[in-house]
């Protein structure tokens, strides 16, 4: 059967709580624990294939600094600005290893700054720090701190963190609905969690269980796909 395309309106914003871990517990808690000035290390370096979620938990992570620390994402190394954004600050960026010779040089500018100021990088790359092509010195900082690799689901894990995912929102998914969903949808897991979301929501409004016919229903709409980058 020709894979169904459905819209997820109004997706969620990434957080750590519609991320699905899987075998990264420990990358979450370190990046949870950073965000929130629990962690003592100036630099937490996360890398991971593409689809990994990298760019979801630095996004995450942003969100989840109290209230009153400045946080900051980038979503490129072309974006990073030469000043931390307050003392004590939190800065993302993402897609580091794509950094031309200017960016590397203000990301290099940034890491001294936020350390000056006791604040804290979170960076993100496709390879771990001794393979990013990146300038030596600026190589060598990024690898003082926690470095984490984001292990993706495999297919075997998928219908048990969906189940779970579900149960944390409060409604139950049966495993005829997940099976569904693995044969006829996408698989990659930010556009499952985001569908997995947007059928609660369409659940509630119908005041229906989440079932296959109405998850029939609700994929059948004529609406285009256009998930969220991961």
């Amino acid at each position: 059967m020709e894979q169904l395309t459905f819209e997820l309106a109004a997706p969620e914003p990434p957080s750590f709580a519609n991320f699905l871990p899987g075998r990264n517990g420990e990358a979450v808690a370190g990046l949870l624990a950073l965000a929130r000035g629990e962690a003592r290390e100036t630099v937490l370096f996360l890398w991971g294939a593409p689809g990994s979620g990298r760019s979801h938990l630095l996004r995450a992570a942003v969100a989840a600094a109290p209230a009153g620390r400045a946080a900051v994402y980038v979503g490129a190394p072309t974006e990073v600005l030469a000043e931390p954004p307050a003392d004590r600050g939190l800065v993302a960026v993402d897609d580091a290893d794509t950094a031309d010779a200017a960016a590397q040089a203000r990301l290099f500018t940034l890491f001294n700054r936020l350390k000056d100021t006791e604040g804290q990088l979170i960076v993100a790359a496709a390879a771990p720090p001794a393979r990013v092509p990146l300038r030596d010195d600026l190589r060598t900082r990024l690898g003082w701190g926690l470095v984490y690799e984001l292990a993706p689901l495999s297919d075997a894990d998928k219908p048990e963190a969906l189940a779970r995912y579900a149960r944390e929102r409060g409604f139950h998914l049966g495993e005829d609905v997940v099976a569904y969903l693995l044969m006829h949808g996408r698989r990659d897991m930010p556009t499952l969690v985001a569908t997995l979301a947007a059928l609660d929501r369409y659940s509630l409004a119908a005041k229906r269980a989440v079932t296959v016919p109405l998850l029939r229903e609700w994929l059948q709409r004529d609406l285009p796909l256009r998930p969220d980058r991961p």
